[in-house]
């Protein structure tokens, strides 16, 4: 006696390896797929002060040159040694430098928000955080303030993240400027 395959069990056996190479190619794309996403997507974001003295404005701002959203997690400012972290001034840099500069509270033409965790800073926005505008004389204190604070050894540090949950840094430190990668 032969055993031949019957035409219906050739055909069937074809339609199973058929199918199952598909699943193969489906899981190999969906991976190629995750793959590219995970690089597609890469925040870089940087602190930008904008100082016009004529056009009485200073501005404080974070901006994210790169492609998909940044989300902040943590601001610390580092003075004379002493690591304090945002959260302890309510998030607002303003109540921070008010406090290690008291002629700060004289300011009076200003608008400010907060460095919560969580704020998600969009590709390609900026976010100002601190924008004193209308007195030359508030613009030259703020101006003044910071640059003395920086002279006198004021740091920061800001750590964000994708929304695959890669983290950044950018130091006032760093020599280049740019947010190092966190692992």
């Amino acid at each position: 006696m032969k055993n031949k395959l019957s035409t219906n069990t050739l055909l069937s056996l074809t339609a199973m390896m058929v199918s199952v190479l598909t699943l193969v190619i489906f899981i190999y794309q969906t991976s190629l797929m995750r793959k590219q996403n995970y690089l597609s997507i890469l925040p870089y974001v940087q602190f930008a002060e904008r100082n016009h003295p004529n056009s009485k404005i200073y501005e404080l701002s974070l901006k994210n040159h790169g492609v998909g959203p940044a989300i902040l997690e943590s601001v610390q400012m580092i003075y004379h040694g002493k690591v304090e972290n945002l959260t302890s001034y309510n998030n607002e840099l303003l109540s921070y430098l008010k406090q290690k500069r008291p002629a700060l509270d004289s300011l009076a033409n200003y608008t400010y928000a907060t460095l919560d965790p969580g704020i998600a800073l969009p590709a390609n926005e900026v976010y100002t955080f601190l924008k004193v505008e209308g007195s030359e004389k508030d613009c030259k204190l703020i101006a003044n303030t910071i640059e003395s604070l920086l002279q006198d050894g004021l740091e920061y540090k800001l750590i964000y993240k994708s929304i695959q949950d890669e983290r950044w840094q950018i130091k006032s430190n760093s020599p280049t400027n740019s947010p190092e990668k966190l692992h």
